[in-house]
């Protein structure tokens, strides 16, 4: 399994990739990649290649203009995956959320939207069954900014909270995914899931 982290050359490829062959029902950026495959290393069970390579292009994978596009993103979204799989059962410290940043009048905001449908995609192809009211605690503040408009941030916008609640996401990723490793492991299932490089 290959852990290595990408390279921010290598997230610039997987982007163009995205954008190259994505439209308005795909992942478009490597912020909303990175929740989506956040949620899937979460999961209580491994949701095979098969399913949620093809939900990254909204269901039905594009015409691929050589092997070579399909081979790489394969290769790096494998990686990506197995990192964040990686970090989040064994060095949660390590675990960061890939989250944008804007500009919003004249303050530096962090934005955490993408991340967050991103996340929200992946529960929905993983059909996670419903959560214990804590765990749905944790869920609804991921939930609550995917739910916010990215574009046009509001003039009366308010920073201090808004950035508080990004800041509460990746303790609630953490939380949500040793809930579930603890359910894998009281049933004896793998540790935490991983991606393998499948023939698609």
């Amino acid at each position: 399994m290959q852990s290595q982290p990408l390279s921010a050359t290598e997230f610039e490829a997987i982007e163009e990739t995205l954008l190259k062959y994505g439209d308005d029902y795909t992942i478009l950026n490597t912020c909303e990649l990175d929740g989506f495959f956040t949620a899937l290393a979460s999961s209580p069970e491994q949701v095979d290649i098969a399913q949620w390579f093809p939900a990254i292009w909204g269901g039905q994978l594009p015409n691929w203009e050589s092997p070579e596009d399909l081979k790489n993103v394969i290769e790096l979204c494998t990686r990506h995956y197995n990192v964040l799989a990686l970090q989040l059962a064994e060095d949660p410290a390590a675990f960061a959320p890939r989250f944008e940043a804007s500009e919003h009048q004249g303050q530096t905001v962090t934005l955490a939207e993408e991340w967050c449908f991103g996340y929200l995609r992946a529960i929905a192809i993983a059909h996670w069954p419903a959560l214990p009211a804590i765990q749905a605690a944790l869920l609804q503040t991921i939930v609550d900014l995917a739910e916010q408009d990215t574009f046009e941030l509001p003039e009366d916008l308010d920073v201090a909270a808004h950035q508080q609640q990004v800041a509460d996401v990746a303790p609630a990723a953490r939380a949500l995914h040793d809930y579930w490793l603890s359910q894998r492991v009281s049933t004896g299932s793998c540790a935490f899931p991983h991606a393998h490089r499948p023939d698609l």
